[in-house]
This record gives C-alpha cells, sequence and structure tokens, in this order.
C-alpha cells in the first residue's frame, strides 16, 4: 500500500470524524473525513477533464486550508506532479520556479495571486482558480492511486541562498518511508493517549518539512488545527489547545520576549518569583547552585509556570517540535524550565524534510537528536554530514551537473558540518558554503559566533559574520541596536574566542533583511551573498576605518 492509498483509508475510516479544521474569525470550521474525501475526489475529477497525463507538473499557489490539502492530494492521486509555492514570495520569483518545471496548469487560491503571476508572465500556463473546482457540485473520480516507490509525486523549490532556487523531486517511496518515521516519533510522544491527536498549524505547505506534518497527520487522523491569519496566532494556539506543533525558531524566541515583557509590565509577587526562578534555573545548569535556588523553582513549579503555560499554548501541550534552522540553546532551556519539552528536528528538502529527530524519551539540548530509522549518516570532508537511505531524493529537476555534486557514491552530501556524540545524537554547526576562509588560511564557520552575539543583544535581529580573504572578522547587525550595545556585546564574546575568531570590527545596519528586501529566502534564511553584494561600501569602510586606526 503507497502512502496515498493509506492517508485514503484513513480518511474513510475517520469518516464522521473531523480531520482538518480552519479557524476563521475565531470559529472553527471543520473538515471530516468523508467530507475531506469527497473534496479529492471533485478535483480528481476536474484534473481528469483537463487531459493531464502521467509525470505532467501543476504548479499549486495558495495559502494554507482544506482546499490546498484536497487538491495537493488530488494532484499526485492522478498521477501529477504537484509544484507547491509559497503565496508570499514575489512573483517574479514565483515565475521563474515554474518557467524552470513548465507545469501544464496553475491552481491559484485567489485572483490577487493569478493576476500577480500574470503580471510578471503574461504567457503563463492556465490557471486556475479553486472557486472554479470546489464551487459546484461535480462529478467525483475515487478509486485508489496507482502509484511506484520511484514514481516522483513532486517538486518542491529549496530557498535558493546562494543563487537561484533548484526543484527537489521526492518520490513516493521518499515519503512514504518519512511519515513511517514521523509517525513512530509520534507515537513515542503520545503513549497512552486515548483518542485523536490534537495538533496546531501555521507554517506554509509549500515548505517540505510542514508538507510532512500535514501528511503524517492525516495518515495518524489527527485533528488538525490550521491557522489562517498569522496575526491572530497567539490567540488561535491557546484556542487549538494541541498536543504539539511544528515550530521555527523565530517563535519560539517571540513567545519567550513575550512572556518576559508581559511580566515586566505585572510586576509584582509574580515578576519576583519568575525572575528569582529564572536565576535558579540557570545556575543549575551552570552547577552553581544556591540554597534558596530549590525554594524559588518549587514556587514557580507552583504558582507561575503552569499559568505561563496555560496562557501560552492552552493546557494538552505535551512538546513542541521545532526544525528549519538553529535553535538557540538558551531558548531551548528556557521553555525546558517552563515544563515544555522541545524536540528538534534536522533535515533538507533532499531528505524529504527529515534526518534526524529528537526522541522523546531523551533529550539532549542543543542537539537535534539520532537518526531516523532505516538511513546512515557520516562524516565527509570539513565535516561535512553525509546521508544515504530511502529518504534521498533521486535528484534535480533538469539539473543533472547539480544532481552529480550532490548525490555521489550513493551518499547525498548535506552541504552542513556537524558533529555526533557517543549516544547517536547529532548537533549542527553550520553551513559548509558559508565557511569564511581569512587570508591566514582559519576557515571560521559563522553561524556559533553569530549566536552569541545575538545571545548578547537582545534587541538585535541578524549578525552576519564576513571576512572571506580578509586579516579578520567583521560584523553587521541589524536592529534597534546602539553602537554602544554591539560594542559590549562583541566585548563579551571575543575573551571566549581564539583570537582568529575574534570580531574586530561592526556595521549598525538599522533595516533588518527580509523576504522582501531580497535578503531572506522564503523560508526565513540569510541571503550571504546579497547581503555582502548590496553591503559592499559598508564593508569595505569597516575595513578601511579599522586599518587606517
Amino acid at each position: 500500500m503507497n502512502f496515498l492509498e493509506n492517508i485514503f483509508a484513513q480518511l474513510e475510516a475517520a469518516n464522521n470524524t473531523p480531520v482538518l479544521q480552519e479557524l476563521r474569525d475565531g470559529q472553527a470550521v471543520p473538515v471530516t473525513g468523508r467530507e475531506l474525501l469527497k473534496r479529492v475526489g471533485q478535483a480528481r475529477a476536474f484534473i481528469a477533464a483537463r487531459g493531464l497525463k502521467k509525470g505532467d507538473r501543476c504548479a499549486l499557489l495558495a495559502h494554507n486550508g482544506t482546499e490546498w490539502v484536497a487538491l495537493d492530494l488530488a494532484i499526485m492521486a492522478e498521477g501529477v506532479m504537484v509544484v507547491p509555492l509559497y503565496a508570499r514570495q514575489a512573483p517574479s520569483e514565483l515565475a521563474a520556479m515554474m518557467k524552470d518545471c513548465s507545469p501544464a496548469l496553475i491552481w491559484c487560491g485567489d485572483v490577487a495571486l493569478r493576476d500577480g503571476i500574470l503580471q510578471v508572465w503574461p504567457d503563463a500556463p492556465p490557471q486556475y482558480l479553486f472557486d472554479e473546482i470546489f464551487s459546484n457540485a461535480r462529478a467525483s473520480v475515487n478509486g485508489n492511486p496507482q502509484l511506484a516507490d520511484s514514481d516522483p509525486v513532486t517538486v518542491i523549490y529549496t530557498s535558493g541562498t546562494s543563487g537561484e532556487a533548484k526543484g527537489v523531486i521526492l518520490t513516493a517511496g521518499n515519503v512514504g518511508h518519512m511519515l513511517g518515521c514521523t509517525s513512530g516519533r509520534l507515537d513515542l510522544l503520545m503513549e497512552n493517549k486515548a483518542g485523536q491527536d490534537r495538533v496546531f498549524h501555521y507554517l506554509p505547505f509549500c515548505f517540505a518539512g510542514s508538507w510532512i506534518m500535514l501528511l503524517t497527520c492525516l495518515q495518524r487522523r489527527s485533528l488538525l488545527t490550521l491557522n489562517t491569519d498569522l496575526g491572530k496566532l497567539a490567540g488561535e494556539m491557546r484556542t487549538a489547545a494541541p498536543d504539539y506543533f511544528l515550530n521555527v525558531p523565530a517563535l519560539l524566541e517571540r513567545m519567550r520576549k513575550a512572556v518576559d515583557e508581559q511580566l515586566w509590565k505585572t510586576g509584582g509577587l509574580a515578576l519576583a518569583i519568575y525572575s528569582r526562578a529564572k536565576g535558579a534555573w540557570i545556575r543549575e545548569r551552570d552547577g552553581r547552585v544556591r540554597l534558596s535556588d530549590t525554594a524559588w523553582l518549587v514556587l514557580a513549579n507552583a504558582m507561575i509556570f503552569p499559568t505561563i503555560r496555560k496562557k501560552m499554548i492552552g493546557g494538552n501541550l505535551k512538546a513542541l517540535i521545532c526544525g528549519s534552522a538553529p535553535l538557540n540553546v538558551d531558548t531551548q532551556l528556557y521553555f525546558n524550565m517552563l515544563g515544555i519539552p522541545v524536540l528538534q528536528v534536522y533535515g533538507l528538502t533532499e531528505t524529504t524534510a527529515i534526518c534526524t529527530m529528537d526522541d522523546p524519551r531523551h533529550v539532549e539540548p542543543g542537539r537535534v537528536g539520532p537518526a531516523i530509522s532505516g538511513i546512515e549518516m557520516k562524516f565527509g570532508e570539513n565535516d561535512e554530514i553525509m546521508v544515504r537511505g530511502p529518504n534521498i531524493f533521486p535528484g534535480y529537476w533538469n539539473r543533472p551537473q547539480e544532481t552529480a555534486k550532490s548525490l555521489r557514491d550513493g551518499w547525498f552530501h548535506s552541504g552542513d558540518q556537524g558533529e555526533v556524540d557517543a549516544a547517536g545524537s547529532w548537533r549542527i554547526i553550520g553551513r559548509i558554503k558559508n565557511l569564511i576562509i581569512l587570508g591566514s588560511g582559519h576557515n571560521i564557520a559563522p553561524e556559533p559566533i553569530e549566536e552569541e552575539l545575538l545571545r548578547n543583544l537582545p534587541g538585535a535581529q541578524q549578525a552576519v559574520l564576513v571576512g572571506n580573504g580578509r586579516g579578520y572578522l567583521s560584523v553587521i547587525v541589524t536592529g534597534s541596536v546602539t553602537r554602544e550595545q554591539v560594542q559590549a556585546a562583541v566585548e563579551a564574546v571575543n575573551p571566549q574566542l581564539p583570537h582568529y575568531k575574534q570580531v574586530r570590527a561592526f556595521h549598525v545596519h538599522a533595516d533588518p533583511f527580509s523576504i522582501e528586501n531580497g535578503l531572506l529566502t522564503a523560508n526565513g534564511k540569510l541571503k550571504r551573498d546579497l547581503i555582502a553584494a548590496r553591503l559592499q561600501s559598508e564593508i569595505e569602510e569597516m575595513y578601511a576605518v579599522k586599518q587606517a586606526s
């Protein structure tokens, strides 16, 4: 049974049980297993009537919603490859991806998205709005999808931090293996719980990890609650009262800061207990326990932390799941202090989103867990992580040379630097291609230093190290910070580092790097080469001033 047959069987078994619900204006709009299958059937009939054949591509451009889910399943069930696209991305970038994969049709969630594409690509293939598929009663196409493990089911475009985005082909076998692994880890988390898993979801389905979570929930017959307005995220998290949900580090950082700010405003006894308990927690982690620390932690666990948990996420949460970018270890420890485990996941689109996942029974802060079942991981040159197994993609769309670079001798070269402990738990250090090579020949991974600087700069948005071919490192800092604050952070961090890793100059850039100004990828990663090019004069000035002094 392929993964789609399994999902359809689970939806049939769910029948009158809600499996999806959208939150709109504070109200839940549920969809049962039977209703979702009906919508999938409608979409399959619509697709079949367009004369598409196996192996054709269909672009899917829309915000999250039950119709997105139905159309995604329908496209794959008809043997067509779905190309999910990020609705917030610039139309010119979206058009470039679609021109690359030559879709037969483009499915758009609304008129604005369709018109945005037509403005930059007047000769685009036929476009259809969701309303045209689902607004009227239509005949349904049912039956089990005939998919072999080797059949490609999707092309997901990578972020493109250093250039043009590449389309990653994933097969039915890749996805089926991954769903077995994710469901197995969730079984450990949800051990002894009766009834449906309750899951909240806000991340765009076009990202591989988010999509795998969606399919996992459908296979498990979970109740997946979809956020449709990021401005209402905090309230909807509480409304959904989830058992777990997938996150990016940026949200967890914002949640942490929001709690601190609220308690500072509240003041009084609550703030006093909270502040002292935080200090006690940190000292306990560092092995510097004071006599009074236990008392403060007992008080906080009885009076403060349960209230924070309930107001933040509701009363059912068993764990937060976090991926897509490195999570600051202090943030992970902070949620642990509140009694909320944070489980980390590491992977790339090319690995069907996941290589490692934390085991809920043993979480090591700062690490991303052991390799998932059935795959091998080892080190290559410069401690590059290499992966082999049934989760590895067969290649990039229409890029044989890029495929050959990444897949060598059966191993996928991830481009990430890592380390692994004796228990098999991995830690990600940084990206190989981000390595800064000083004029002295020293190779430096920028990410750990950037993370430490940001830890000492609460008002900063980003820190970007530069220095390729130079005599020393400099840093660009964005956000609401002063030069004095940056200088203090540099002076706090430098003594911990060897001389060649110390930061000697800095530039404060008020405007944060963003998707809108083209300096972040669609999933929030720094476009380092573009940042260096756009701020070339500022970088040259840093080095000229330092050398002159």
